[in-house]
């Protein structure tokens, strides 16, 4: 080196960062081939961790608070070096600094459904999505691990990786908190717990501390919710079919009616109201059947003798209609078709 390069060559001999903004994880102090100067101040603010790196090792770590830079206070970095105790010279080194804030708000949530494993239903496809938050816990771990030698590393470089670490443990975290799909809206805490223990260890194994999970909402398609719906109708009337089927041919009289209405005309508009009045028809028979207590024998054949093949083969339509969801069983749909077809004999 000649004598003005030696001039010109600059020594630091104060190492600080300060953050201009948010959603910056790591940051390499740029040195642009100056050399530190020995006995120079390194300051780290009360949310930082600073860490020097020689030739791709890392050496020595410091917490918050200001250190003066000597063999004393650099012991790894004076090992890899082979500095003798007199050494006081300039010398070179990689200093990263590492923000150990949380980072707070980061979103998850489930792009397409997840199968999990439910107790209620043996499986169900769930979305979820909901927050979480993190921070750096262990600097070295982190640089070995994800942000290597880049001047600079942000929340955004890691939100995929970590994004995906939570949707891997969904499943986990449903089967160890042991709530039953039906009942995780009541208990989105608990899940979110039982999540944020499934997926902490993934997130200590680069250096990070998951520090808090909440989960905003779960839903099912909308192909399932639909089944659902008729399950919980299901379990309003106590399981009684006869009720329930009231209610369904009730729910069905407009929709069927406005079906065959659309065949266009007068006679399109004649077969809506053809079909609503003989729905209608059976719906008035469900009723009175439903409604009014059990009566004598002979009233009971007197109304069955009244009751119209047309008739029964609609609501058999319907069963059918219900067996096919899965909402009634074989055995309770050839009960219920055994009934009826004993009313046409």
């Amino acid at each position: 080196m000649g004598l003005m390069d030696f001039i010109k060559k600059q020594f630091i001999d104060v190492l600080e960062w300060t953050e201009s903004g948010d959603g910056v994880i790591a940051w390499r102090y740029p040195m642009a081939g100056n050399e530190i100067q020995y006995g120079g101040s390194l300051t780290v603010r009360e949310s930082q961790v600073a860490v020097f790196v020689n030739e791709g090792k890392v050496a020595d770590v410091f917490g918050p608070g200001m250190h003066k830079l000597t063999t004393q206070t650099l012991p790894v970095l004076t090992y890899l070096k082979n500095w003798d105790k007199l050494f006081e010279s300039p010398f070179k080194s990689d200093v990263y600094f590492f923000s150990t804030r949380q980072q707070v708000d980061q979103r998850w949530g489930t792009s397409q459904p997840v199968t999990i494993r439910d107790k209620d239903f043996g499986a169900v496809r769930l979305r979820a999505f909901g927050n979480y938050s993190y921070r750096v816990v262990d600097a070295k771990k982190f640089h070995t691990e994800i942000s290597g030698t880049r001047d600079v590393y942000t929340v955004a470089d890691l939100d995929g990786q970590l994004r995906g670490l939570m949707l891997q443990h969904i499943s986990d975290a449903v089967a160890s908190s042991g709530v039953a799909f039906l009942d995780l809206a009541a208990n989105q805490v608990e899940f979110a717990k039982a999540l944020l223990e499934a997926t902490a260890p993934s997130f200590e194994a680069i250096g990070l501390k998951l520090e808090a999970v909440t989960m905003q909402n779960v839903s099912l398609p909308e192909e399932l919710q639909k089944i659902l719906d008729q399950k919980i109708g299901m379990g309003m009337v106590g399981g009684d079919m006869g009720k329930f089927m009231q209610y369904q041919t009730a729910q069905a009289i407009p929709k069927f009616a406005e079906g065959a209405g659309q065949g266009g005309g007068i006679a399109g508009d004649a077969m809506g109201l053809g079909a609503g009045v003989a729905l209608g028809q059976v719906l008035a028979g469900q009723l009175s059947q439903g409604l009014q207590p059990p009566a004598a024998a002979a009233p009971v054949t007197t109304a069955a003798a009244g009751v119209k093949p047309e008739d029964v083969m609609a609501t058999l339509e319907k069963l059918g209609e219900l067996k096919s969801k899965g909402i009634l069983t074989q055995e309770e749909f050839d009960a219920k078709k055994a009934e009826l077809l004993k009313k046409l004999v």
